[in-house]
C-alpha cells in the first residue's frame, strides 16, 4: 500500500475532485486500513498545532461511533447514511492537508510494522477503541484545552494502527493518557473553582 500521504495528496491534489468531498468516497483511499485510516483522517484538524475551529465536536461523534465498534470486533466500520454523505467543502480539506501532510511525512520516516499484535489482537484493538472513544468525549467538550492534545493522542494511535506499528500505537496511548489527565484537570479546575487536578492530587497527598 502506498504511504497515506502521498495517497491524500494524489487524491485531494492531483486528481480532478468536486467540490463537495463525502466520506464515503474518502473511505475508498483506505482499503483493509480503514479503522486507522478514519481515526488519522478525522483527527488531523483539532490536531494540527494551530487547530481547525469548528470540526472537534462533529467529528469527535465519528470518532467515538467508529472506536465503539473498534471495541467491539467490527471489521468493517458502518456509519449513518447521513455521515457518510454529508459534503465538505474541497477547499477545507485542501487547507487541512497542506498543513498536515508535512506531520505525516514526519511519522511515515519513523513507521513500520511491529509489535503488530497491539494492532492486531482483539485485546489490542480493545485497549486501543476503548482509549480513542475517550479522547473521542474530550474532542466533543467545547472547552478550551481539552480538543488538541486529545486529538494528537488519537491520530498517533491511529496511526500505528493503519501501519500494525504497536510501538506508534504505544506512544499514540500515551499521549491518550496525558489528554485524560489535561481534559480531566481542566473540569476539576472548572468544577471545584480553580482546584486543578494536580492540586487536588496533592492536597490528598499532603494530608
Amino acid at each position: 500500500m502506498a504511504r497515506l500521504s502521498v495517497e491524500l495528496h494524489r487524491y485531494f491534489f492531483e486528481e480532478e475532485r468536486s467540490e463537495g468531498v463525502i466520506l464515503a468516497d474518502i473511505i475508498l483511499l483506505a482499503g483493509e486500513r480503514i479503522f486507522g485510516f478514519l481515526f488519522v483522517f478525522l483527527a488531523l484538524p483539532s490536531a494540527l498545532p494551530l487547530p481547525a475551529p469548528g470540526y472537534s465536536t462533529p467529528f469527535g461523534i465519528v470518532i467515538f461511533i467508529l472506536a465503539v465498534q473498534l471495541v467491539a470486533g467490527a471489521q468493517r466500520p458502518w456509519m449513518p447514511n447521513r455521515v457518510m454523505n454529508y459534503p465538505i467543502a474541497l477547499s477545507k480539506v485542501q487547507g487541512i492537508l497542506k498543513a498536515g501532510i508535512p506531520w505525516l511525512e514526519k511519522i511515515e520516516l519513523l513507521s513500520r510494522p511491529r509489535l503488530t499484535y497491539m494492532c492486531t489482537t482483539l485485546g489490542g484493538r480493545v485497549v486501543i477503541g476503548s482509549a480513542i472513544a475517550l479522547m473521542a468525549i474530550s474532542m466533543m467538550i467545547p472547552i478550551p484545552g481539552t480538543n488538541t492534545l486529545p486529538a494528537m493522542g488519537i491520530f498517533v494511535t491511529g496511526f500505528g494502527l493503519l501501519d500494525d506499528d504497536g510501538a506508534i500505537t504505544l506512544a499514540g496511548l500515551v499521549l491518550c493518557v496525558m489528554g485524560f489527565i489535561l481534559s480531566s484537570s481542566i473540569l476539576m479546575a472548572l468544577w471545584f473553582g480553580g482546584s486543578s487536578l494536580l492540586d487536588i492530587i496533592q492536597n490528598w497527598l499532603a494530608q
